[in-house]
């Protein structure tokens, strides 16, 4: 009977996200990758908004790029990590060098009172959509970050393959209970909240935004497949390979047919103007 907060918060009090986006190569890609799509649309000065902020790894690698960036994060335990590690990466004061800032809250994706509308250039929606169950609190996510952008600006929605999840966590083991876990019998992919972490279809993800004020820009992977074989002894990519593989892979990170088995991907689109 715990509610969404409640299991969230169970886990993450326990997890290391900055740590796996630091030290594992699959981390390390999904954060060069999404790094680079975020600098296709944002650079100096731009307003910045991180919904499902975590730590801070991304709001504040972007602020000290002088952007101007608010962070919202759920959990009062993440929220109070990042404004630790503000203060070690010397973002003091809600202002940092070249002019940047950052400003942090806590609050749930599916009701951002605190934030006007048309009022950020880039809103970054990086892990609500894994813990959003509910069909209602799912399009109330999507809608608030759609209020909350400026007309004509970018929205990136990170969300996780269904298929990777069973590649991940079941190819060692228990196949049939991430069956059951993730699919109905007649192969439907199921949504509740103590799945912890809820995966798509990559064509049921896109559909989500019919009728939604708008555009479609691209769907793109963000770490491929490494995570489950990342796992195997004889895995290697030396750092003197790493560069390499990266630019590899944003070559290729859009390709429909390698999606499915990619675990964290972007939803990218833009607002429409005239819309609010």
């Amino acid at each position: 009977m715990s509610t969404r907060k409640e299991i969230i918060n169970s886990y993450y009090t326990q997890y290391d996200e900055n740590g796996r986006l630091a030290k594992t190569r699959h981390g390390q890609l999904e954060y060069a990758v999404t790094m680079d799509y975020i600098h296709r649309y944002a650079g100096e000065g731009s307003k910045v908004l991180e919904i499902g902020a975590g730590t801070g790894r991304y709001s504040i690698a972007l602020a000290k790029e002088g952007m101007d960036v608010t962070a919202i994060e759920l959990l009062k335990s993440n929220l109070a990590i990042l404004r630790e590690n503000c203060e070690r990466e010397n973002v003091l004061n809600d202002t940092v060098s070249r002019s940047g800032s950052l400003k942090s809250y806590q609050g749930d994706a599916t009701a951002l009172t605190m934030l006007d509308d048309d009022s950020f250039n880039l809103t970054l929606v990086f892990g609500p959509m894994y813990h959003l169950y509910e069909p209602e609190e799912v399009s109330k996510a999507i809608d608030e970050a759609i209020r909350v952008t400026k007309p004509g600006g970018m929205i990136m929605f990170a969300f996780i393959s269904v298929f990777a999840i069973m590649y991940s966590n079941y190819f060692f083991g228990k196949w049939a209970f991430g069956q059951e876990e993730n699919f109905t019998d007649d192969y439907k992919v199921k949504h509740f909240k103590e799945q912890l972490f809820t995966g798509y279809d990559i064509v049921e993800f896109e559909q989500l935004f019919d009728g939604k004020p708008v555009e479609w820009i691209t769907t793109t992977g963000v770490d491929g497949l490494l995570e489950p074989i990342e796992n195997r002894p004889d895995f290697l990519i030396p750092d003197e390979d790493f560069e390499a593989f990266v630019a590899w892979y944003l070559a290729f990170s859009e390709k429909r047919e390698l999606l499915g088995a990619t675990n964290h991907l972007l939803y990218i689109c833009r607002k429409a103007t005239g819309s609010r």
